[in-house]
């Protein structure tokens, strides 16, 4: 073996270093929540779920001790990555089983706390592996390296799943509907007795029309009603409305909702709130309908489930899906019928029409190899690494004096907990983010949701370029104008615009939810938006972090910090999905504003010195 280099150059490893500590948090933070929205995971699931998935950023300060206490920080970063590229691995091989929620969950988990751990170990060793003038330098590059990262995750992988979605599967069923004046009811009298052989070549989809028409009759609401309950209740117990994990038959899955009662409390944010209808109107009449149904041409293989997603994608908007957006597909109910309702705008009195697809990519295939290519660039990092991180002298476990690394840091906590005011910091790291901690897990699920339930209807793809590129880019110039401005006129000047900056912005959501705009750029322009807001705000954060930290112990203390940081956002996000089932996405984002209203309070309480940041030369960089 040759002789270990003490130094290399840092051009060799701090970029790669920290594109591989971005890489796992992006991914357990935002890449896992757009997953297993397309996996059919609902709302409710996903932010309770992936909120817990913090925890081991909440609780990173208490295990720092044993990274330092035990081996070497190049040990626990080798180490770490190793075990990240075994948790990706986990998560690509179990997303194709039944039950996959519950076993990539637990593959997340390994995914968090090896994140975290690196996390430490990277940090430290970066400032043993450099002398002074070198962490100086570097510390814009290792910032830069860590945003890429971001980029790679919320955008380059999203977009790639996106691809591989609409590239594998079953291929494309196109509809075209049309308002006719001529047409008058098309219904099926008996849903049940709809079966439907087997046929020669390669499984497809298939469908009762490609065209349909629509006549421009006013029919009463409570025949609609009775046609859409029917529609419903076939497609339920054929199950065809079953969650991605949940392997109950879709009779059994309804007779457990109709025993389901809500509780008082949800009884009382319901009413509160209310949630918002899709049709409106309180005349007995309503617009005519039409029904389409799809089936698949032959028996899926066993225990392969195809989801077919059926939506809008252009044309009038008087012509709406009203039931049936997406279907599950197995070898049980392949050659049943799944229905879907289409309805005309009662105001309707012209010629119109719309062109719908029906589309059934192989969904957990494409995220299978995004995160397989994933494990694969983890073994790189491990093996890179292994040979070209420098082996620093003073890289050593922590000595053990008479006190013991654990007395200091029961110390560092001690205090950190006798600051003064101690109560409204905390209170402020906790609540400056209330709004944005719900809003981040929906975000993502709002863009995906079919137009037809609220959401914008967009493409995995579309989703990851937003977030990913246009988001990211608006969130760094907002970072970087907040710490420019910060820096010449002190935080306390600023700290009320910067309050503004990262909540008021959340109302953009309110307008995207209420108009639905199809247009991308609209979109893209409201997010970029909130996103510069984000990144202008969030500096105020990050400095009255450093600013509590400030003294003996600031390494710890500001680490201290971070944990409660994570914890405001942790704890909101994990009811945040439950509260927009229950009240739906318009009143969902109202509610996220009014969250917003107890950072405004707690601020005017919190200790800071008017001269903080003022002249400094030195650079906050925000990751």
């Amino acid at each position: 073996m040759g002789k270990k280099k003490k130094f290399r150059n840092p051009w060799a490893w701090v970029p790669t270093l920290y594109y591989a500590e971005g890489i796992p948090y992006v991914i357990v933070m935002s890449v896992s929540v757009i997953m297993y929205k397309r996996l059919g995971i609902s709302n409710t699931d996903i932010a309770l779920y992936t909120s817990w998935l913090y925890l081991p950023w909440v609780i990173k300060p208490l295990w720092s001790p044993v990274v330092d206490l035990f081996k070497t920080k190049r040990f626990w970063i080798i180490s770490m990555q190793l075990l990240v590229g075994a948790g990706l691995a986990g998560v690509a091989l179990t997303i194709p089983v039944p039950h996959f929620f519950r076993y990539t969950l637990a593959f997340f988990w390994l995914l968090a706390f090896s994140s975290a751990t690196h996390d430490i170990a990277a940090d430290g060793f970066y400032m043993l592996g450099l002398d002074e003038h070198d962490q100086a330098f570097f510390v814009g590059i290792r910032s830069t390296f860590y945003r890429f990262a971001m980029i790679t995750g919320q955008g380059l992988l999203i977009i790639l799943a996106g691809y591989l979605e609409s590239s594998t599967g079953l291929p494309p069923v196109e509809l075209s509907i049309q308002s006719n004046p001529t047409h008058e009811v098309s219904t099926i009298s008996n849903f049940d007795s709809l079966h439907f052989n087997e046929l020669p070549g390669n499984l497809r989809i298939l469908t009762n029309t490609s065209d349909l028409k629509i006549g421009m009759l006013s029919r009463k609401r409570s025949n609609v009603d009775l046609i859409i309950n029917k529609v419903k209740e076939s497609n339920t117990s054929n199950g065809f409305y079953e969650d991605a994990n949940n392997k109950e038959t879709g009779q059994q899955a309804k007779q457990k909702n109709a025993k389901k009662e809500l509780s008082w409390f949800s009884k009382t944010i319901k009413d509160l709130f209310g949630k918002e209808k899709k049709i409106i109107k309180k005349e007995n009449t309503v617009g005519n309908f039409g029904i389409v149904y799809f089936h698949l041409s032959k028996k899926p293989p066993h225990n392969e489930n195809v989801i077919v997603n059926f939506a809008q994608e252009g044309g009038s908007k008087s012509i709406r899906l009203v039931e049936g957006h997406r279907f599950e597909f197995n070898d049980k109910n392949w050659n049943r019928p799944a229905f879907a309702v289409i309805q005309l705008d009662p105001k309707l009195k012209k010629v119109e029409s719309a062109e719908f697809v029906s589309r059934a990519g192989n969904i957990p295939l494409a995220w299978m190899i995004t995160i397989a290519i994933l494990a694969a660039l983890f073994l790189v990092f491990f093996l890179y690494h292994k040979f070209i991180l420098p082996y620093p002298d003073i890289d050593k476990p922590a000595s053990r004096g008479d006190e013991g690394i654990f007395g200091e840091f029961i110390k560092t906590f001690v205090l950190f907990f006798k600051k003064e005011q101690i109560g409204v910091i905390l209170g402020f790291l906790l609540l400056f983010r209330l709004g944005e901690s719900q809003l981040v897990k929906l975000a993502a699920p709002f863009m995906l949701d079919a137009r037809e339930i609220g959401g914008l209807g967009l493409t995995t793809g579309e989703v990851g370029l937003i977030y990913g590129t246009i988001g990211i880019l608006a969130l760094t110039a907002g970072g970087l104008l907040g710490g420019f401005l910060a820096a010449k006129q002190g935080l306390k000047y600023w700290i009320w615009w910067m309050l503004i900056a990262i909540n008021l912005p959340d109302a953009v959501y309110i307008y995207l939810s209420y108009v639905q705009p199809e247009s991308f750029t609209a979109i893209a322009s409201a997010v970029a938006v909130e996103q510069f807001g984000y990144g202008f705000g969030f500096t105020a954060y990050m400095l009255f972090m450093i600013y509590i930290s400030d003294g003996e112990f600031k390494t710890a203390h500001f680490a201290i910090a971070t944990g409660f940081m994570a914890l405001g956002m942790m704890v909101p996000g994990m009811f945040s999905g439950w509260l927009e089932e229950l009240i739906g996405y318009q009143h969902f984002f109202v509610w996220v504003v009014i969250a917003t209203i107890p950072a405004f309070i707690i601020t005017k309480f919190i200790p800071l010195d008017p001269n903080f940041g003022k002249k400094t030369k030195e650079k906050i960089q925000i990751e």
